[in-house]
């Protein structure tokens, strides 16, 4: 750097720091908005990563082992266990559904039996809560978690029966370290030894449990040995699962939910960029006679670029390194308000890359919007001071300004895509986002034109409303761009919102079943059906063959194999639920292929899902494999069903001819629709009778579902009000940015003899006509906006609740109207004398 332009950057330094002594109107609002901004990133960011960060450092304690190799309804052979037990450590557990009930048989519910070895756990700590009589459950001892004792009435030393075993409860669990990786529990928890799992002799072939056998490794790659044992039992039908991804389905659903977060933090963080743009416009333009009168003084352009651009940077560093400061400390505050109920609390920490990535967007969106008034700025001309009065440039200006802007906003795309876990989704949203912008801000110039060439209204407020959309500093554009975007982003979180909530609402039939029953032995059926007539002689009963296994194969391509499942192809993730049907199964439409004809007993035929067969890239005629109790069976896929997955029966992906499978061991499924009074009865009846079956209560299987879904909600509504905060901050700064000229026109009406409410009434009419238009639009486009998100994004049901939504978009019309009228008033004010004298 030269003497001249080191001699510059002091003077402009110099200026920058004793003008920020003076007003600072402009620069509060660039302060506002790019903190808000900021702050939503980093809090969001680091609160994704915090959370994956513990999933990734407690690997080993989430999965209970290095890795995992997983089983259903049957055991390890001899020759594959003695593999497990040469690459490492193996404890061995059992998972199965059984009812429970009181030593009296009054209580009945639905639990979780575990079964554990001695080696239990290899990784973490088994902790019970105080009062325990024993460290450990074995034999008939067992621990529970205090739901089910608080639901059974039981205390700890007391009985309670499970299968054909009556259990002692030795005490309360207060810690189960392999919790979170096991996955959706229906029931709390009874935690056995192998010993007391045998005792109620609920393992017999056909039953539903899962095997799991966890290895701790004395030195070596768990990836890489979990593999070798997948090639070495390629047949078997083994789920295998690594401590790098101990949570898979947690780690996706928190992935995915963040970058979702991230993206409409980035949305709001753009919304806000449009009131930095404002405020900095705001503070330059009551700069202009300073500017003016530094050029008279010997001020060149770059001096005056430099010294203004100096301030700016001040107040975005500061405001960045508060939002920072705030983002970061969000996995604290979640941790202390709401880490109960979270899948895994976040790991307190600070996550120097979601803080980076929030700073640079933050530096970028403030360069963006405020490229264009510094431009501005170097314009001003020393005729400023004697024509304070004239329009100020409101257009990009030259070439070289609209090309950085362009570059900037194109780096912050780049940014956004190359950050997002899912770059093509991240690269549509951005793409919707600009296009949106670019089409209000176009919308906006349009209605300036059509505002001065439309025919005067007689009525004179009107034509003082007209008119004040196109009049010389009209902030038109603006509030048009400021307006559309942010009440889009609030309709489009509206109808998530209401999408969430009334998911459960919508989604269940008026009258749902009373409960799945699982697990009933196919000899039992005809005698479990009468056991649910006695109790309840109108019960609806409706049943279907079940087996469980996992698909191996599509075609000659093994799963194990695939790098990259489609996430819309999840049936090709673990085990499924296996059927098999004479005829197309209640809530299934047959929309390809051919049904097998009745009797048929040809080779294995299978119908599948269309979407699944979609995303998987499945046809009529292609074959899929698989793994049944560790047989293999390829079967043919002949039609493709759309299925009704809103019904509360049983929908399966794959259904196969009978002749398939039903020489199989399998058992029997059915749900019991009966009436409230009844469904006591039924529970007591059926845990009295048949101890293998397991009893779904649908109501508390709801409650389960609606809490997840309340959970994702309140998510979705912070976002929300962060994004209410920066668009409020954005109006406010759009109507401030007019003050000036709307001082000078209500002096000039009042001096003409025009009342303060007619002034007011005709600014109303204004705001009025503009908030109209957009919330139509804005209402249009983010009803498309939600059902992207709730269908694509959280792959759920799009239900939004239309007079909510309506009624939100409405609001922000009013507020609009409100903010405006408000920052009105000021110009209401303003005396005429003062006024006049500042031309």
């Amino acid at each position: 750097m030269d003497q001249d332009a080191e001699g510059r950057m002091k003077i402009a330094l110099a200026l920058a720091l004793r003008d920020l002594r003076g007003s600072r109107a402009g620069l509060r609002l660039l302060f506002v908005c790019l903190f808000l901004g900021v702050a939503t990133l980093a809090g969001i960011g680091s609160l994704s990563s915090a959370i994956l960060s513990e999933l990734s450092t407690r690997g080993q304690v989430i999965l209970g082992g290095d890795f995992e190799m997983e089983a259903s309804q049957r055991y390890a052979t001899a020759e594959e266990r003695a593999a497990f037990d040469r690459v490492g450590t193996v404890s061995e557990t059992v998972r199965m559904r059984a009812m429970a009930s009181s030593g009296d048989g009054t209580n009945a519910i639905l639990g979780e039996l575990k079964g554990v070895d001695a080696k239990w756990p290899l990784y973490g700590d088994f902790r019970l809560a105080p009062g325990a009589i024993a460290k450990r459950p074995n034999g008939l001892d067992v621990a529970v978690m205090p739901a089910l004792a608080e639901r059974l009435g039981v205390k700890v030393g007391e009985r309670f029966r499970m299968g054909e075993a009556d259990f002692r409860i030795i005490g309360l669990i207060a810690e189960e370290p392999d919790r979170l990786g096991e996955g959706f529990t229906l029931g709390p928890v009874v935690l056995a030894s192998m010993d007391g799992v045998n005792a109620t002799q609920l393992v017999q072939p056909g039953s539903l449990f899962t095997m799991r056998y966890r290895i701790r490794m004395p030195n070596g790659d768990p990836a890489a040995a979990a593999e070798a044992l997948n090639r070495q039992f390629k047949g078997a039908g083994w789920d295998t699962k690594d401590s790098s991804n101990g949570a898979p389905g947690t780690r996706r659903f928190i992935g995915r939910l963040g970058q979702f977060l991230s993206l409409l933090g980035l949305a709001a963080m753009i919304v806000a960029g449009i009131g930095v743009g404002n405020g900095v416009g705001t503070w330059l333009e009551a700069k202009r006679t300073q500017i003016a009168t530094l050029k008279i003084l010997g001020a060149e352009a770059r001096l005056i670029f430099a010294t203004y651009l100096a301030q700016i940077g001040v107040v975005v560093a500061l405001a960045i390194v508060a939002g920072l400061a705030l983002g970061a400390l969000v996995p604290w505050i979640v941790a202390n308000l709401a880490g109960d109920q979270l899948p895994v609390a976040p790991r307190i920490g600070v996550y120097p890359l979601a803080l980076l990535t929030a700073a640079v967007f933050g530096l970028l969106v403030a360069l963006m919007f405020s490229i264009a008034p510094l431009a501005r700025a170097r314009r001003v001309t020393v005729a400023t001071l004697f024509r304070s009065g004239m329009e100020s440039d409101g257009h990009l200006g030259s070439k070289p300004v609209a090309i950085a802007v362009g570059l900037t906003g194109g780096l912050i795309a780049l940014l956004a895509t190359v950050t997002a876990r899912e770059p093509v989704f991240a690269a549509i949203f951005l793409a919707v986002a600009g296009l949106l912008f670019l089409a209000l801000t176009g919308l906006g110039v349009a209605i300036r034109k059509l505002a001065a060439a439309a025919p005067r209204p007689r009525h004179p407020l009107a034509r003082l409303a007209l008119a004040n959309l196109h009049r010389p500093r009209a902030q038109t554009s603006q509030l048009v761009v400021a307006l559309g975007l942010g009440l889009t982003l609030f309709a489009t979180l509206a109808g998530i919102q209401t999408s969430l909530s009334r998911q459960i609402e919508t989604t269940i039939p008026k009258r749902a079943p009373s409960y799945f029953a699982l697990d009933i032995p196919k000899e039992d059926l005809a005698r479990f059906v009468s056991t649910i007539r006695t109790s309840s002689p109108d019960a609806v009963i409706a049943t279907v063959p079940s087996l469980r296994g996992p698909v191996v194969a599509i075609g000659d391509k093994r799963v194990v194999d695939m790098k990259d499942i489609p996430d819309g192809a999840w049936f090709l993730r673990g085990d499924r639920g296996l059927t098999f049907a004479e005829a197309v199964p209640d809530g299934s439409e047959l929309v390809g292929g051919k049904w097998w004809p009745a009797n048929y007993a040809g080779p294995p035929l299978v119908s599948l899902d269309e979407q699944a067969a979609t995303a998987a890239g499945l046809k009529i005629g292609d074959k899929l494999t698989v793994s049944i109790l560790g047989r293999e069976l390829e079967a043919e896929i002949s039609s493709l069903r759309r299925i009704n997955w809103e019904t509360m029966g049983f929908n399966f992906v794959l259904v196969f001819s009978p002749s398939a499978l039903e020489a199989a061991p399998y058992t029997v499924m059915a749900t019991v629709t009966a009436d409230a009074a009844s469904e006591a009865t039924i529970a007591r009846a059926v845990s009295a009778g048949f101890p293998s079956v397991s009893l779904i209560r649908v109501k508390e299987l709801i409650g389960q579902i609606g809490t997840a879904l309340g959970q994702l909600s309140n998510a979705v509504a912070i976002a929300a009000a962060v994004a209410l905060l920066a668009g409020i901050a954005v109006l406010w700064g759009a109507v401030t940015a007019s003050r000036a000229s709307r001082t000078y026109d209500s002096v000039l009406l009042k001096v003409l003899g025009a009342t303060r409410r007619q002034v007011l009434t005709a600014q109303a009419i204004e705001y009025a006509g503009l908030a109209t238009l957009l919330s139509l639009l804005a209402l249009a486009i983010g009803a498309a906006a939600s059902w992207f998100v709730m269908t694509r994004v959280f792959e759920l049901g799009w239900t939004p609740d239309w007079p909510i939504v309506l009624a939100t978009v409405g609001a922000g019309g009013l507020g609009t109207m409100a903010l405006g009228l408000l920052g009105a008033l000021p110009s209401l004010a303003a005396r005429p004398a003062t006024a006049l004298r500042s031309l």
